[in-house]
């Protein structure tokens, strides 16, 4: 597509022969077209072979028998599409499958089908699954029933609503698997969340897709509800408190979400607050992400007095203080496939933030799996020092890249530790303190430093005490993997004990008990042997330590689908404490500017998630120009303005045209306007003037009257800077 617009010249274009002068026609992505978009926003569509001329005379445009009188902002071309939509690549994943597909250029909206599994026949997705990326479209699938086959087709649909179907395009077969369900979280078969354990959606189970758009607004009704519908993404959460309503609901988070799209936090401290009426409240209620970028960006979430609450398949950057805290009488809590990134910089050993995931008060069969940990510091607490115990939790398939500490630190509590992947993991791997019992098998440490310590005892006892003097935890510990390569690995087992003991029961086999007469140096508690216990354990696949990194770090892995839209590269330099564990400037910075690509949904394109609801949209092809009426309004929607203009400023030319309407330069004025490619603005104030004016808070100034500078990708403000007169801004696109 091409876009022309010119106030210098004017253009004559043969657009067929034998054309007879027509009435604008309805958009038709089947025919080569022309539109015109005016300044009112609306769009005027021609066929090129009705319109025997198109003439654009000094803002005057004549199309055919049709005349506009300096309203058309832009001239765009599009050639009729005679090719079906290119699938450029489709996968299956874990209950869910995709699409991308290269976009026409005269198409906006797209049909996405799914066939397969619980869907007999092609059945239309929703529409907030289709998304535009601008270069590419996608569409995730997701509920889909574990371990079956599906196919997807994409369909264009025309300007009038209608499919294309001769376009369409089918994907192949694609595979998908089901989610692992194993760990405490499950026991006695209990599905956590809206989710059913095929991977379907349960019965009666709503959907709500949230945006940056749309989550002070998103509504429905909740049964007991001061006031119905609902209205916002924390007022929906908030009114399931009154613990009337077990509706299952699956908030489905699409592209980024800033803290300042919410319609309120319900807690001061993390952000969302996810609470019951009282301890263990049944809520049903699953938080996830679509395809690979979803991502809450300035807050995290406190869960309180839940049941049956689960969270899969986003990302957590810059939380307030944790990303997930389960605080309070919390039971049934599934957290997988989640990406944990920096908290806020807090100095010291708040550095990177709190606590990444933390369980603690009374929380208890809890399942942490398949998650990424990004450098995180703090990364998880099991337990505080309230808890009755012995709350069992089950850790498994997590990836732990260069995080420092906490992979757990356990408190009272009985944690199944397995199948987890410690890369490169700077301070100490898994801790035990205050009678906790913790079940260590078949994990990989790889340049751990301190894989495995019980507070107060072995390697912990040999220094000055890793856990401020608290009790010890009793850890067993059964085919696990240690790199020995780093120079400072320690690791005592009762068969080559330090003289204050050692850091793990090891046993020969899996089912091995701990003997009750090992306890702990500090505290005296010895181990329950909650991983023999039939009535409490619960069926799992467990495989070799030695295969866990490819696992873990595979596509169906740890973290979101395809490992997320982040992507950075760690130095493996393990060393001291300090160098090991140091804030990461670079990658803070990276998580401080991050922005997804996406655009939006198709038909919504504004979901880019710049602060406070703004987006980005794609900016025109072709020459970008503005000019103003005598009042101060501009030409071309592209820029928002603010201010007054004048026709008695004097004039200005511009490439040897004269224009005598101009915006007054004062206070009050702003003219804003977001570039996603780079571009030379040109400004023209009045022939008698010279150019001054401030381009994002930079006072700038030329030497006549015109001033050009080179702008990158990014949103800008143009304010006063003395009193002049702006008559016509001209964007240039770059060519590399």
């Amino acid at each position: 597509m091409k876009y022309l617009s010119s106030f210098i010249t004017i253009l004559t274009l043969m657009l067929g022969m034998n054309a007879q002068g027509q009435n604008d026609v309805k958009q038709d992505a089947t025919k080569n077209q022309v539109q015109l978009k005016l300044t009112d926003g609306t769009s005027k569509y021609y066929n090129t072979a009705d319109i025997q001329e198109l003439t654009f005379d000094n803002g005057n445009v004549t199309a055919g028998r049709d005349q506009y009188s300096n309203n058309v902002s832009t001239i765009s071309f599009a050639k009729g599409i005679s090719a079906k939509v290119n699938i450029t690549e489709a996968k299956g994943w874990l209950e869910s499958a995709y699409v991308k597909f290269n976009l026409y250029d005269n198409i906006q909206k797209y049909n996405v089908y799914v066939k397969g599994g619980q869907y007999a026949e092609y059945t239309k997705i929703d529409s907030e699954l289709v998304r535009n990326y601008g270069s590419y479209g996608r569409a995730d699938v997701v509920g889909l029933k574990a371990g079956t086959n599906y196919q997807l087709k994409v369909v264009p649909v025309n300007g009038d609503d209608t499919e294309l179907i001769q376009f369409a395009s089918e994907t192949e077969v694609l595979e998908t698997k089901n989610y692992s369900r194993q760990g405490f979280a499950f026991k006695n078969g209990y599905e956590p969340g809206a989710y059913q354990a095929d991977g379907t959606l349960k019965p009666n189970a709503k959907v709500l897709y949230v945006t940056k758009d749309n989550a002070k607004t998103i509504s429905t009704d909740v049964a007991g509800a001061e006031q119905n519908p609902c209205v916002g993404l924390q007022t929906i959460i908030a009114a399931y408190e009154k613990g009337q309503d077990k509706t299952p609901i699956a908030f489905r988070f699409i592209g980024l979400i800033k803290k300042g799209d919410l319609d309120a936090i319900g807690s001061s401290e993390e952000g969302i607050q996810v609470k019951g009426r009282k301890a263990d409240s049944e809520l049903n209620l699953t938080f996830e992400g679509i395809g690979d970028d979803a991502t809450v960006h300035g807050f995290g979430f406190l869960i309180r007095n839940s049941k049956s609450v689960e969270f899969r398949n986003f990302g957590i950057m810059r939380c307030m203080d944790d990303g997930l805290s389960l605080d309070t009488d919390n039971s049934n809590i599934w957290i997988h496939h989640m990406d944990f990134f920096y908290g806020p910089n807090g100095g010291g050993d708040h550095a990177k933030g709190d606590g990444s995931c933390d369980v603690k008060s009374d929380s208890k069969l809890v399942t942490v799996s398949y998650n990424r940990f990004w450098d995180t510091g703090k990364t998880n607490m099991f337990g505080m020092k309230s808890e009755s115990g012995p709350n069992y939790i089950s850790y498994d398939h997590n990836w732990f890249d260069h995080s420092d500490s906490r992979h757990p630190r356990v408190r009272t509590m009985s944690v199944h530790v397995w199948n987890n992947y410690f890369d490169n993991v700077a301070k100490y791997g898994v801790g035990a303190t205050s009678g906790s019992s913790v079940f260590v098998e078949n994990n990989y440490f790889l340049k751990t430093k301190k894989p495995i310590l019980s507070s107060m005892q072995g390697t912990d006892a040999l220094g000055s005490g890793t856990f401020s003097g608290e009790d010890g935890g009793m850890i067993k510990a059964f085919g696990n993997h240690f790199d020995t390569t780093i120079s400072n690995f320690k690791y005592y087992t009762q068969n080559n004990p330090a003289s204050t003991g050692y850091d793990a029961y090891a046993t020969s086999t899996r089912n091995e008990q701990v003997p009750a007469t090992e306890v702990t140096k500090q505290g005296g508690t010895s181990y329950n042997n909650f991983d023999t216990d039939a009535s409490l354990m619960y069926e799992y696949d467990v495989v070799a330590a030695e295969d866990v990194p490819a696992l873990v770090t595979g596509y169906y892995g740890a973290g979101r689908m395809n490992h997320g839209d982040f992507t950075y590269s760690f130095p493996d330099n393990v060393g001291s404490d300090d160098a090991d564990s140091a804030y990461d400037s670079t990658l803070g910075g990276l998580l401080d500017n991050y922005q997804t690509s996406l655009l939006g949904i198709f038909g919504e394109e504004s979901a880019s998630g710049e602060e406070e609801g703004g987006g980005d949209t794609p900016t025109p092809e072709g020459t970008i120009v503005c000019s103003f009426d005598k009042t101060g309004v501009p030409s071309n929607t592209f820029f928002t303005v603010v201010g007054n203009g004048s026709n008695s400023k004097g004039k200005a030319t511009v490439d040897g045209v004269e224009y005598t309407t101009c915006l007054k330069m004062e206070s009050s004025t702003s003219i804003k306007f977001t570039l996603t490619d780079k571009r030379k603005m040109t400004l023209y104030f009045a022939d008698t003037e010279t150019a001054s004016i401030k381009i994002n808070g930079t006072k700038i100034s030329g030497s006549g009257s015109t001033y050009s500078q080179v702008l990158e990708t990014g949103s800008y403000e143009l304010t006063k800077d003395k009193s002049v007169n702006l008559f016509y801004i001209k964007l240039e696109p770059v060519t590399e």
